[in-house]
């Protein structure tokens, strides 16, 4: 029980949040795409309506991550070593550079009726989801890196000093 003890300190921890929800983004868009994708090939419209609002919310997840990511960012950088440190700058500027994929994402997967677009919109979707899991993947890749030396299989990649959101 002591799980629930510390709970409450740690949901005020910006790092616990980040680390808590950055799967949404990247395992939560994995499992809609693939919804989608059986919605798609069974032309379910329950289904699709489904797949697309699980779309949506794996994709908007992405803000509350960033945030989180943002605020923990000092933290975080002064318990690194300078390898780690180098691997959180890719993995802030990365999401940084991508997060309007995943905005985009959420606003073109709002299930909506619209006869017309509807298959398009889905198809729009579909193409764009597979881009914002790549790219999920990628920011993700870094991050990985920051806090687990084992994974540091390659040197950190260089990024160019820049003022960031945090």
């Amino acid at each position: 029980m002591l799980f629930l003890a510390s709970l409450p300190q740690d949901l005020e921890q910006p790092e616990y949040l980040h680390v808590l929800l950055n799967p949404l983004p990247v395992y939560g868009l994995g499992i809609a795409l693939l919804g989608l994708l059986i919605a798609l090939c069974f032309h379910s419209r329950p289904a699709k309506i489904t797949a697309l609002a699980l779309v949506c919310v794996s994709a908007i997840s992405a803000w509350p991550v960033i945030h989180y990511g943002q605020e923990a960012y000092d933290r975080v950088l002064a318990m690194e070593d300078s390898e780690g440190d180098a691997w959180l700058k890719a993995h802030m500027e990365r999401a940084e550079k991508y997060e309007f994929v995943f905005f985009a994402l959420a606003a073109i997967a709002v299930p909506v009726k619209w006869p017309r677009t509807d298959l398009s919109l889905t198809l729009a979707t579909l193409v764009l989801a597979v881009a914002a899991l790549g790219l999920g993947g990628y920011i993700a890749y870094a991050g990985g890196k920051v806090r687990h030396s084992e994974f540091r299989n390659e040197p950190p990649p260089h990024v160019e000093e820049h003022e960031h959101e945090h």
